[in-house]
């Protein structure tokens, strides 16, 4: 299969060379082991061509490390750079590399040590986060982006900030095919897949080994359940009780099941806008759900992408701002510093809400609104404008992003994009 650079290469590079330790995490299959079993041809340093790799997914080394943690770690070699994949599978290690990085501290060695990969986020792995606080840093990858299919080094949050925006013409883009490119890299480079016998796979493998060994949940299909009733829900508000009751599942068990899809990188969450100044006053208090992926959000509501496309335009746009989100998440997760994702939403059910607002740990805000349109008018900027106003001075660019052919201006700080922007 070929290998594609992905664009998180050099801020990995730069964090190993920089810390003790690096955790990437990441869904399954979105090309971790892929992306540092290339650690030699893209990390300079000659003291790091010779990393040791070793991964949990293999039964011998997973039982090693299980049977006597510390005298696995203490057989590490100390000068190379150890990457240990999967390692959420074996939470034995994880105070045990704590301790060896701070050995290697107390002799002068306190950076590249480690490279952690695993399928769960940070935050479902207390006992490492906890051991390793100021001694880590934490990164995240995921599936292809629409720019890396295209194979162009292009960060399309990172231009809106820096773009003088002007006005130019784009050709119409096959938003079909560049979704279904913007996946899980096996797939995506694999024309003669069966897609839904890979998902059908992929989702077993999360149900068997993350499900059961790592979150220790009794019943996996009722997590399917759950994922099954959340597809339908992408890109709305949350309603927990209205989840429960369809599902079946009690407050607790829905909560814990919800967490599990979040901490795989199933599906992720995004916060209501809030005034910097007034953090527990929120327009609205809901959150809104997406999937990490959109191909698997098709495939759970089992649905043809190009079937919807052309006979069911109001779950496209649904599928479309889906899209975009993970986009934005993929987008900011190569930048440096800290960016925060929220949609803006004033009142709940006046229509008045923008998709996505954008900010920097500065306040400054770019806001995103996604309208499965060729065509816009004045009326598409109205949630925009509204946003603008409100934001006041550290609003620097509203753009809708849209299915037609003309970059063009509308209004103070207000854009319409077409979708190309992200890759070209």
């Amino acid at each position: 299969m070929a290998f594609i650079r992905r664009n998180l290469t050099q801020k990995l590079g730069n964090t190993i060379e920089t810390f003790a330790a690096a955790y990437l995490s990441g869904a399954r299959q979105c090309g971790k082991s892929t992306m540092v079993s290339h650690i030699a041809s893209w990390l300079p340093e000659a003291a790091l061509d010779n990393a040791n790799y070793l991964t949990f997914d293999t039964s011998t080394i997973r039982t090693a490390a299980k049977r006597d943690p510390d005298a696995f770690i203490s057989g590490l070699p100390k000068d190379r750079l150890n990457i240990i994949d999967e390692i959420q599978r074996v939470p034995a290690v994880h105070l045990l590399i704590k301790k060896a990085v701070d050995e290697c501290r107390l002799i002068g060695r306190g950076k590249a040590l480690f490279l952690l990969t695993g399928s769960a986020n940070i935050f479902g792995l207390p006992l490492l986060a906890k051991a390793m606080v100021g001694r880590m840093a934490v990164l995240t990858l995921y599936p292809f982006s629409a720019a890396e299919t295209k194979g162009v080094d292009r960060n399309f949050v990172e231009k809106l900030w820096s773009d003088n925006l002007a006005a130019k013409s784009y050709k119409r883009a096959d938003l079909v095919n560049v979704i279904k490119n913007a996946t899980f890299p096996e797939i995506a480079l694999n024309k003669n897949m069966d897609r839904s016998v890979w998902m059908d796979s992929y989702l077993d493998t999360i149900f068997d080994r993350d499900a059961a060994e790592f979150a220790k949940i009794r019943k996996p299909e009722l997590v399917y359940q759950l994922l099954v009733s959340l597809s339908s829900r992408a890109g709305n508000l949350i309603n927990n009780e209205g989840i429960m009751k369809e599902t079946g599942l009690n407050q607790g068990t829905y909560e814990k099941y919800k967490s599990f899809c979040n901490a795989t990188f199933l599906t992720f969450e995004i916060q209501p806008w809030a005034k910097p100044n007034k953090l527990n006053k929120r327009f609205v208090k809901s959150k809104k759900i997406y999937f990490t992926d959109t191909n698997l959000l098709c495939f759970l509501m089992r649905r043809d992408i190009l079937e919807v496309y052309k006979k069911d335009p109001s779950l496209m746009g649904h599928l479309f701002e889906n899209f975009i989100a993970s986009e934005i998440m993929k987008s900011i997760s190569v930048l440096p510093g800290k960016f925060y994702v929220s949609h803006f939403n004033p009142v709940r059910g006046d229509g008045n809400e923008t998709d996505f607002v954008i900010e920097k740990d500065n306040g400054e805000t770019i806001a995103v609104e996604v309208k499965l349109d060729s065509s816009l008018d004045d009326n598409d900027f109205r949630n925009l404008e509204l946003c603008r106003d409100t934001i006041g001075n550290k609003f620097k660019k509203g753009i809708v992003l849209y299915t037609g052919e003309n970059l063009v201006p509308f209004g103070d700080k207000l854009w319409a994009v077409p979708i190309n922007y992200i890759w070209e």
